[in-house]
């Protein structure tokens, strides 16, 4: 890959509860598609010799032991909501010769030293992971290495969550509302990976429809879509509908622009 290269591997494309959704009969849940089996969405991006992963939900460990590198040089959390921070634990692989760089907005630093009180201990146990924290803001861009990162909030209902640009690529999980301030920011944006967690609407998270209103407004060159229920209907099927150049992106796919 070359080093202008940028490289996101989806780990996981689904919502909270995963596809198959555990006591759901549904096709999509019984499909044997495996597009149709997602795990919880996270991704790493591969860019300037850096591995970022980006969130680290509940399925963390199967995700990184089957991914193409378990290489990683940071993580960026977008919320705190479980789906999003449930496998942080299992950084602990990456903590024994330094502290793992943790990059999130402070009140999701607040609350992972709440839920994961052990990390921060002054006196910590030996094993558990090191993480260096490092809060961050939309506006305020910062660097990985030799990668800028530019945070940006867009509206998770009333949560304000953030999304990363790096590079040609935008990534934005779990919203319901972007400002037009912020999708003028985005336009043109090479890469846009997007959420849309179903075909009807939804209180928290953007619809198909919406999803495919802020694509149109980004434009793009390609727009993969992420944190899927499996009320978005089977892949195929929803995948034949969409406009040129929009795709449902699933586990394990690889995208280089």
């Amino acid at each position: 890959m070359s080093h202008d290269t940028l490289q996101i591997e989806f780990l996981g494309t689904g919502t909270s509860t995963g596809v198959p959704v555990i006591g759901c009969d549904c096709a999509v849940c019984r499909s044997a598609d495996p597009r149709d089996n997602r795990m919880r969405t996270s991704a790493i991006v591969r860019f300037h010799g850096k591995s970022i992963l980006i969130d680290c939900g509940p399925d963390f460990r199967t995700q990184i032991l089957r991914a193409s590198s378990q290489k990683l040089d940071a993580l960026l959390l977008t919320h705190i909501h479980y789906d999003h921070v449930g496998g942080i634990d299992d950084l602990r692989a990456y903590c024994y010769h330094a502290d793992f760089p943790v990059y999130a907005r402070q009140d999701v630093i607040d609350d992972l030293k709440q839920r994961l009180p052990y990390c921060f201990a002054e006196h910590p146990y030996p094993g558990v992971p090191r993480l260096d924290v490092v809060p961050v803001a939309e506006g305020l861009p910062f660097h990985i290495g030799d990668i800028t990162v530019e945070p940006f909030a867009v509206m998770h209902y009333k949560l304000k969550i953030l999304g990363y640009r790096i590079g040609p690529l935008a990534y934005i999980t779990d919203a319901k509302d972007i400002s037009d301030d912020v999708i003028e920011q985005l336009q043109g944006t090479p890469l846009l990976v997007i959420n849309s967690l179903r075909i009807k609407p939804h209180l928290s998270h953007m619809c198909l429809a919406e999803t495919l209103s802020v694509i149109e407004r980004i434009y793009p060159q390609k727009a993969y879509i992420i944190h899927m229920s499996d009320a978005m209907g089977l892949h195929a099927t929803t995948q034949a509908s969409l406009p040129k150049g929009v795709n449902l992106a699933y586990d394990g796919l690889i995208v280089d622009i």
